[in-house]
């Protein structure tokens, strides 16, 4: 049976979602929760993650992928900006976990720019 382009979609919109999950308990997993500095910023990053990974589901708007690809960026460079590179786990948490959102958003933003490629 071949995938449609919207089941496509939603396949990535589903993938944000479990990362916004796994990016808002990795405090608590990776063991970094007593941390104010990453700890909120992984809390705040998956909230706004999530919701939009919720609002793609249900109504999709390319926007939200650019959005989600900025979110990825701030992942990448927060332990830096915030000043956490001390905590190692912290830091690499953000960072893979922000590679990975900027990865799915950049998919998703090649399949709307090139559909054809699921003909």
């Amino acid at each position: 049976m071949a995938i449609t382009w919207m089941e496509g979609k939603k396949s990535q919109d589903w993938a944000n979602l479990v990362l916004a999950v796994c990016l808002f308990i990795s405090p608590w997993v990776i063991g970094f929760s007593a941390e104010t500095m990453p700890s909120w910023n992984a809390w705040i990053a998956a909230v706004i993650l999530g919701a939009l990974a919720v609002a793609a589901l249900s109504v999709f708007a390319e926007w939200e992928e650019w959005a989600n690809l900025v979110l990825g960026l701030w992942m990448v460079v927060s332990p830096w900006v915030l000043g956490f590179t001390a905590n190692a786990s912290a830091m690499w948490t953000a960072v893979v976990m922000g590679v990975l959102i900027a990865a799915v958003s950049l998919w998703a933003v090649w399949d709307v720019h090139h559909p054809q490629a699921h003909a």
